[in-house]
C-alpha cells in the first residue's frame, strides 16, 4: 500500500491589473520554476491547475548533423542506413 505525504503550501494572492499573480518563492522552488519556464494552465474538476510545460525537442537543429557520420560508415544517406538496418 502507497503512503502519499500532502503539505500545501496557502498563501492567499491577489491578481494584479494586468492579470498576474505571483507564485510563492517556496512553490517555485520545489517545483524548479524559474524566469521563462513554461508552463500550462487545465481545469480538472473545476480547479484551476497550474503545470509545467513539457519540453518541446528542437528536432529541426539536429537536421543534417549525422551526414558525415553516415558517409564514414559507407552509407550515402540516413535513408541508406535504415533500409539496411531493416533487412530491406
Amino acid at each position: 500500500m502507497r503512503q502519499y505525504e500532502f503539505r500545501f503550501i496557502l498563501e492567499n494572492m491577489k491578481i494584479g491589473e494586468r492579470g498576474q499573480v505571483t507564485i510563492p518563492k517556496a512553490i517555485r522552488d520545489r517545483f524548479g520554476l524559474r524566469a521563462k519556464t513554461e508552463v500550462e494552465f487545465s481545469l480538472e474538476d473545476g480547479v484551476i491547475v497550474l503545470k509545467k510545460a513539457r519540453k518541446s525537442l528542437a528536432i529541426r537543429k539536429w537536421k543534417g548533423r549525422c551526414g558525415k557520420g553516415f558517409s564514414a560508415l559507407g552509407y550515402s544517406s540516413v535513408d541508406k542506413f535504415m533500409d539496411e538496418v531493416r533487412g530491406r
